[in-house]
Parts: structure tokens; sequence; C-alpha cells
């Protein structure tokens, strides 16, 4: 097995690796450190799903599943960069587009009807959404701004849209009946099995049987009601015309895969209900699904003028919508895996509280979160900033994460056990002896859903977070609500965790909202916080806090400890890769910022060699710092600008410093001499080089594929210079 494993995965990222990928492995070679990959990108986890409508020659192994093998050992060390989390649209896309490529794939079925249609329908559930993350997390997540980025953010601070106490943006969620409100949750004293079934007038329908829990699990169940969504909704649409405001709406539905498209839906619905009421039976039979978004519909009834005017006239009555791009039409209720809350709000909150309307212009937005779990962190922000002004990147502190995520905790584990409800009945969650854990009365349509958390990963980040903030020494916040059913069951593992350790007067314990004006409020003093959070408001706050504080989300230091003793090193955020992958293809210039890799590498390679007792390994590492630390202090990363620097550009220059900061150590004379060379030919070449890299932008790039590129073509557009390819090769 290699050293280290590196993912393979989708867009930006992956264009990135095609020229970051042969500098490293050249470089690790020369410390005896070997570098492999790994496919789990969503084109290779396709084709590993359906080997037998495959040749021989194209089916590849299901990397996924053999990497979720791996961290679970003591020898795991992998390097995981953003893999696309899937919507229906996306996968579809991405079957289309491998089906022309001569992969004799089977078609998604939108409505299965045979068993067979059932059966490939699974495959490619199992595929879509977070797919690859509760797989390889078998540990908690500990996020944090390195050091170098956080001083150079510091020295040079991004712009910040200007907030005003007048601003009219706001969050809307449900008052009530949504997964916050319905929520309950217990601790099971000894291993049991589970099944969930539906009561209804007619009988017993199973909706899921033979569900494993260990003793000491956090087990939750909650449910919405498709009414009062239904009713919230159309309040809201009509609110927002009202205050002349944009209407947006902020869901996770690649992570929350079953639960958030479904959400999705009502609103498409909700914004297009006269064309929905009165089209009713055309749009059925043109297999309309709401969930897939107004593109989706769009493209369906592009050849039925009537319907298309009705769609156009409701619009038109409508209040504006929050844009994607409004130069070429995209609006949020497009696609749902185009505006993903997580990414979507900080970057409005930056802005000043100000979104892209249909003419092109920043507006004040009402920003809909249907469920209030969450909600209340943005809503506190907003009203934060409304009363404080904007955030100073140049002074402001840092906010770290220490996240619950381990073995599919929380929300994010709960897609087996989502479902929309059929029929009017009883939900009841029914243990082995016959108790009944939880139950509630649910309508037609609602969604309803079960969570877990088990007792070892809990422990294992109360445990983190002890040790982290010894390590940092600053103010720490368990973000936990007591009045909310699954947070005080958590309660009940933390107090008794910190008292043991004798550390309790190091923490505190607030709501989601009192801890959000609380860190703000440290941060803009310039001091540091520590949020140790859940999965989800892990990602959710590891982009809110890093986009206001650095810009991007995609720079955070990113490390999982896996349980077992593996370590697993994520390179930030990919939100805005598909318009970095658009940029490529129209002027072949990439800008996308490698400094999550250049950071996860050196976490990777110290790992390494405290695991493995390997000191040429340790001396790659410093040098990765060191280097990370030049591409800051040179300004040698990215520009969002054709014909600046790019990606290709600080690949070179990451080279260069750390082969430079190699040939100067000197903890390994042999090292040193070894890199002498490249560094000076680095050094000599550097006009031939930056000539070559810059002589290519400008003019369209022919990847072969967006899903599944051709490699020859990929490699051919990311490593243009010759020059730097001979001493690279």
């Amino acid at each position: 097995m290699p050293d280290i494993i590196y993912t393979k995965v989708d867009e930006a990222p992956e264009l990135a690796s095609a020229s970051f990928l042969p500098i490293l492995q050249k470089f690790a070679a020369a410390a005896g450190v070997t570098i492999g990959t790994k496919d789990i990108s969503l084109a290779g986890r396709i084709l590993a799903a359906f080997p037998d409508h495959l040749t021989e020659d194209q089916r590849q192994p299901d990397d996924l599943a053999e990497l979720g093998r791996l961290v679970k050992t003591a020898d795991a060390n992998v390097i995981k960069l953003p893999n696309i989390s899937a919507s229906v649209p996306q996968l579809v896309a991405a079957i289309t587009e491998l089906q022309a490529k001569g992969y004799a794939l089977p078609d998604y079925p939108e409505a299965p009807q045979t068993e067979a249609e059932k059966a490939i329908r699974a495959k490619y559930d199992a595929i879509k959404g977070s797919a690859v993350n509760p797989v390889l997390r078998e540990g908690n997540s500990d996020r944090r701004a390195a050091k170098a980025v956080k001083n150079f953010a510091q020295k040079n601070p991004h712009r910040m849209g200007d907030w005003s106490a007048d601003s009219k943006t706001r969050v809307s969620s449900m008052s009530g009946n949504d997964f916050f409100s319905n929520e309950k949750s217990a601790t099971l004293p000894a291993d049991t099995t589970a099944k969930i079934l539906l009561e209804t007038a007619d009988g017993e329908i199973i909706l899921k049987d033979d569900i494993h829990y260990t003793a000491g699990t956090v087990v939750d169940a909650t449910f919405m009601s498709a009414a009062a969504l239904k009713e919230f909704l159309a309040a809201e649409i009509e609110n927002t015309k009202s205050d002349g405001t944009l209407f947006s709406l902020h869901l996770k539905s690649t992570m929350m895969k079953v639960s958030d498209p479904i959400l999705f839906g009502h609103a498409v619905k909700a914004f297009l209900a006269p064309v929905f009421e009165a089209h009713s039976a055309a749009l059925s039979q043109l297999g309309v699904n709401p969930n897939f978004g107004l593109g989706d519909l769009l493209e369906r009834v592009k050849d039925n003028p009537e319907i298309l005017s009705d769609i156009n006239s409701c619009i038109a009555a409508r209040p504006p919508m929050y844009m994607v791009d409004s130069d070429k039409g995209i609006s949020n209720l497009h696609v749902s895996s185009d505006v993903i809350i997580d990414a979507s709000m900080p970057a409005l909150i930056r802005a000043g509280g100000k979104g892209w309307g249909p003419d092109g212009q920043e507006s004040d937005t009402n920003c809909v979160i249907p469920d209030n779990s969450y909600a209340p962190v943005y809503d506190e922000t907003i009203k934060f900033f409304k009363q404080n002004g904007k955030l100073n990147p140049a002074t402001a502190g840092t906010v770290q994460n220490v996240g619950l995520m381990a073995q599919k905790a929380e929300e994010y584990g709960s897609h087996p056990t989502t479902f929309e409800i059929p029929q009017a009945g009883t939900v009841k969650m029914i243990l082995a002896d016959g108790t009944v854990l939880h139950e509630h009365t649910v309508e037609a349509g609602d969604i309803w859903r079960s969570a877990s958390t088990k007792k070892a990963p809990i422990e294992d980040w109360v445990n983190l977070a002890i040790s982290r903030q010894k390590a940092e020494n600053c103010n720490a916040i368990f973000w936990l609500d007591a009045d909310r059913a699954h947070d005080a069951e958590l309660i009940a593992y933390v107090t008794p965790l910190l008292e043991a350790k004798g550390v309790a007067d190091k923490f505190d314990i607030m709501t989601p909202r009192d801890a959000t004006r609380t860190s703000l409020e440290i941060i803009t003093k310039g001091q540091n916080s520590i949020a140790i959070t859940g999965n989800v408001l892990r990602d959710y706050l590891t982009d809110l806090f890093p986009i206001l504080e650095l810009a991007t989300s995609a720079k955070m230091l990113s490390v999982v400890k896996l349980m077992n003793g593996g370590g697993l090193f994520e390179t930030g955020a990919g939100g805005s890769a598909p318009k970095h992958v658009q940029q490529l293809q129209e002027e072949n210039h990439l800008r996308w910022d490698s400094l999550g890799e250049f950071c996860a590498l050196g976490e990777s390679l110290t790992f390494l060699a405290d695991v493995k007792n390997n000191s040429r390994a340790r001396v790659l590492g410093q040098a990765v710092d060191a280097a990370t630390q030049s591409i800051l202090d040179e300004s040698r990363s990215p520009s969002r600008k054709v014909g600046e620097l790019d990606n290709r550009d600080s690949h070179y220059w990451f080279a260069r410093y750390w082969a430079n900061a190699l040939a100067t150590q000197n903890s390994d004379v042999e090292l040193a001499a070894h890199f002498e060379p490249i560094a000076k030919a680095l050094a000599d070449g550097e006009d031939a080089i930056l000539a070559e890299l810059a002589e290519v932008q400008g003019m369209a790039a022919d990847l072969g594929g967006y899903y599944r590129t051709n490699a020859d073509q990929t490699a051919a557009v990311m490593r243009p210079s010759a020059t730097l390819n001979a001493i690279i090769d």
C-alpha cells in the first residue's frame, strides 16, 4: 500500500491534480515516500457500481469501498480533495456523458416500476448526494486556519460588503411543525435492533427493518409537516414581494440528499403554484418532478408554448429571485445543488447581505431556510452585522471548529431512514423488545427522518475538544441547546466527561444563537474561539467563519483524526469549482487555489513521519510548510483574471520554493544534495516556464469531457510548460 493516498475527484480540484500530482510524486519519491491514488469521483463511483454493464477494460474497482476499509486501520494516510455530492440532475448529466463515451450504463429510472429498475435506482441513489464523506470520515473533525494563512489574511484583508442598520436582508424560518420542533431523542442502554413502521387505517407499512444500534447510541426521530411547509413558503413568497427583496432558498440538497431535495421541490412548486395547478396533468405526463428544479422543468416543457407562457407570467408576478448566474438566467430554483447553504449564506453575508437579482444588480434578500434547527446561526449573524457593521479581516480573530462527524453521526447519516410519508398515520420506531422508542402522527407528504450518533464518536469528540482547547488556551464553546431533544442527550455525555477530566471551567455550553453572537463578539475583539459542534453545524461554520475571515473556506486546514489511529487530511471546500471549470474551458485560466492541498500535504507528511518514524517525510513536511509560507508572502496564489497567475503558475512557484527549502535544509544532507540541482533548474527556467504557462491563456481549452475528462487532453491543458515538465518528469 502506498504511504499516502491522494484522491481522484472532480471538477477544478481534479484539474489541479493533473498539474500538482506529478510534482508531489517526484519530490516524495526522492525521500522514499510513495503516493498512490484512489478514484472517488462521481464518474468513477458510477462505473464501479455497474461492472456487469461494462466491458472488461472499462470496469474499475470500487475505490470508495476500499478506502472505507482503509480508514478504519491505523495505516490510513489519505489526502481527500473535495468531490461532487451529486444532485439528481448532476447524476443524470454524468450518466449521459459516460454513455456518450461508450459506457453501456443504464438510464437513471426516475419512476422505477419493475424490480430491475428499482435495483438500478437503488444503486444510483447510493451514489448521489454525500456518498463519500460518511464512508471516509471515521474520525472527528479538527478544522482551523493555518497560521500562515491567517497571518496573510490579516496583512492582506479581502473586500467586505458594507452592512447598514436598515438592511432588509433577513432569515425566514418555520415557527413550528418543522424538524426542530418535532424532534424526539433517546440514548439506548443496550445493543438492540429496531424497525420503523407506518400504522395507517389500511394497515402497517414497514418503512425500514433490521436497523442495528449499539449501546449508548443517541437515536433521534422527527418530521416536517408538508402542509406547514407549503403554508410557510406561500407566505414568504408574498412577504418577499411586499418587502421588495429577492427570494432565496438555502438548503443542503447534496449532504441531505433525501430530505432537502423534497424541500427544494416544495419551493419550486410553491413559487410556480398557478402553473402546477393549471397544468397538473400535462406536467405529470411530461415527467416533471419539481424536486429536480426549474431548469429541468423548463427543458421538459420547452415545446409547449402555453405552459412556457404561464411560467413566464407567474415568475413576472412573483418577487425577483436570487440568481446563481443572472447573465444566463440561472436562478436559485434552477438546480438544487446550485445553492448550498453553507456556501451561499456566508457569501451573501460577506457581501453585506446582498444577493444578485435577475436584473444583474445587487439587492437585499429574504433568506428562506425552512427548518429552524440551525437557521438561528445565520439570523443572529445578520442581526449582529446590522448592529455592528462588517467584520474587519485585518484585525479579526478566528473561530476554529471541532466537529462531531465520525461514523455517520447525526443528520448526515439519516439517508436510509428518511421517508416521504405515503399516507396519513403514525410512524413508530420499535425496538427489538417491543418498546416504542419514538412515534409521530403524520400526514401524507410529510418528511420523517431518524438519525443516530454512536457513543464512541461522542466521547472521541469531547476528548478532541479538550485537547484542542488545551493547545490553543482560548475560549471554547459547545454549541448545544439544552431545550432541543438531541442536544440534551449530548449534554448528558459532555458534562460528566468534562468534569471527570477536571476541565469543565474551560468550556461554555450555549445555544447556537447565543454561541454565534458570543463568537462574533470574540473575533471582533481580535481574540480566538473554538466552536465545538455537531455534524451539520460543523459543515456550516467551517464555511461561515472562514469566508468572513479569509474570503474562502478552501484554505482551511482540515484534519480528521481517525478513531483507529489513521489520518484523513481534507483540502477545503469545492463549492465554486464548477465556475472554475467553466472559466478554464472558455479562457484556459484555472483560478482554483491549491493552498488547501499544500496545507493538507504538510500535515500528511508530518503524520507519516510520526507514525512510521520516517525522518525524511518530516523534512519533506517542514519544507512544504516553508513553501506554503513563501506562496503567501510572495503573492503567488492564483488570480481570478485571465492573463494573470493561475493554478498552474502557483504549482510552479510551490515546486520552486519546496525544492529550495529542501536544498537549503541541513537535517538531511543527501536530500539537500538531491534537490540542489532541481532548485537551480526551476530558478533558471523561470522566464521560460512562466512564458509557456502564460502563452496558453485566453483561448478555449478542451478537456475531452466534464465528469470524466480525457487524461491526455487534461494533461496537455494543465501541464503546458515543456521546460517545467522536463524538470519534473
